[in-house]
């Protein structure tokens, strides 16, 4: 990323390539949404361009993080009135057939109930367990300390593991 701040710009198609994946599951774990995920994760790297000299030589991986989790926000805070509409007619279009029916079903179920968190909740387990990103960059990225992420991510997953077990049993 130095070598791209330093006005290399070529260099950021190896940064694409390691991050453009990563950055696409994050969103599309939060919105549920390919299309979405696919535009979002594009401007992650415009911004990145944009504001590469911004940039000084810290952890990069929170750096981009901290740029995708901003355009989250804005995008989150515009489909705010929409957002449950938008949320249940993509769901029902964009999971992929990738596992058996039961399989499916209860990946299905965790989909849904993960979208009933609130997004700072959602947000958290995303990165925490679909991303494998560390308490330590986790808080870097969202301005905390890591041991108030590993409470905050502990008690998410507990609200999520609730709303699982009780849309199960009703």
């Amino acid at each position: 990323m130095l070598a791209v701040a330093d006005g290399e710009l070529k260099k950021l198609s190896v940064l694409f390539d390691r991050y453009n994946v990563r950055i696409y599951n994050f969103f599309n774990k939060m919105l549920q949404n390919k299309m979405v995920s696919e535009d979002l994760t594009q401007e992650v790297f415009i911004k990145v361009l944009k504001y590469r000299t911004s940039y000084k030589n810290g952890n990069f991986t929170s750096w981009i993080y901290t740029i995708a989790r901003n355009i989250f926000s804005s995008y989150y805070q515009k489909q705010k009135k929409e957002r449950s509409n938008i949320i249940e007619d993509d769901l029902l279009n964009s999971e992929e057939k990738l596992h058996t029916e039961s399989n499916t079903e209860e990946l299905e179920h965790l989909q849904k109930s993960l979208l009933q968190l609130n997004s700072s909740d959602r947000e958290l387990i995303v990165m925490h367990r679909f991303q494998e990103i560390k308490y330590e960059q986790i808080a870097e990225i969202i301005g905390s300390s890591e041991g108030a992420v590993k409470v905050k991510v502990h008690r998410a997953l507990k609200k999520l593991k609730d709303i699982y077990f009780q849309t199960v049993h009703n």
